[in-house]
């Protein structure tokens, strides 16, 4: 078998409203974080996100956040491209308890990574219908930022 390589596509960086908390759902405490804008910035991708979709969180009782987003973008060339990620986050508690207060925190104190499934009906970009991406995240105030890479 062959050991896949990663090579970067682009770099999300997600701009969010505030958080509307939903309370202890059946798996955890549940909320959701608007997605309300942003960029796509690769070496053959630009674009801007959409002021469409949200991510659906859950935090476990081990303080584990699952992160479950839908959102689109728009390229510089107009084709709109739908993003799922889907992935978790967590560490240790201080860091973050940090994380949750808006603080700057250094990404690699903690984990975040990401599967996301990409899909558009422009044949420019057809290509990501039909390849896995991963990411690795970090959050920041008000924003996200996600470097993806295509699993070649």
């Amino acid at each position: 078998m062959i050991e896949p390589k990663l090579t970067f596509f682009c770099k999300l960086t997600v701009e969010l409203g505030p958080i509307r908390e939903m309370g202890q759902g059946r798996a955890g405490k549940r909320r959701i974080i608007p997605i309300i804008g942003g960029t796509v910035e690769g070496p053959e991708i630009r674009g801007k996100i959409l002021n469409v979709g949200a991510d659906w969180q859950t935090i476990f009782a081990d303080g584990v956040a699952e992160l479950d987003t839908r959102y689109a973008f728009e390229t510089d060339d107009g084709a709109v491209i739908e993003i799922q990620n889907f992935g978790y986050r967590h560490g240790p508690a201080d860091v973050i308890a940090a994380v949750g207060r808006g603080e700057d925190v250094d990404p690699s104190s903690y984990y975040m990574r990401t599967q996301a499934r990409l899909e558009t009906g422009d044949p420019r970009y057809a290509w990501i219908n039909r390849t896995l991406f991963v990411g690795t995240g970090g959050r920041q105030k008000s924003s996200v930022v996600v470097d993806l890479f295509a699993v070649e």
